[in-house]
Order: C-alpha cells, then sequence, then structure tokens
C-alpha cells in the first residue's frame, strides 16, 4: 500500500464526514443547497477512496 494510496483514502473520508455533517445542516435548516452539496461531497470522497483502492491494486 503506497503514500498516495493511504492519502486518497483519507481525503476519501474526510471528504464524506464533511459531507455526511453538511447534508443533516441542510435537512435540519430546509437548506436544499446545503443538502445537495453534502451529497456531492460524499460523491467525492467515495470516488478518492475507490482511487486509492485502484492504486493499492496496481502496485
Amino acid at each position: 500500500m503506497g503514500r498516495d494510496s493511504r492519502k486518497d483514502k483519507n481525503e476519501g473520508a474526510v471528504d464524506k464526514a464533511k459531507g455526511r455533517a453538511k447534508e443533516a445542516a441542510g435537512s435540519l435548516t430546509g437548506n436544499k443547497d446545503r443538502k445537495a452539496e453534502g451529497q456531492a461531497d460524499q460523491d467525492k470522497g467515495t470516488l478518492k477512496k475507490k482511487k486509492g483502492a485502484a492504486k493499492d491494486l496496481l502496485s
């Protein structure tokens, strides 16, 4: 497991957590834009985690 793959996985986990918080805040306040932004952050985090996993497979 390379350093770059760990970095991608860690950043992905952070993005997902941030996205969950934004989505929850958007739901609580009724802010649809904030909720959508949170969902997008979660998707971005998922992609980063998958990128890290792919780097592990290729190395």
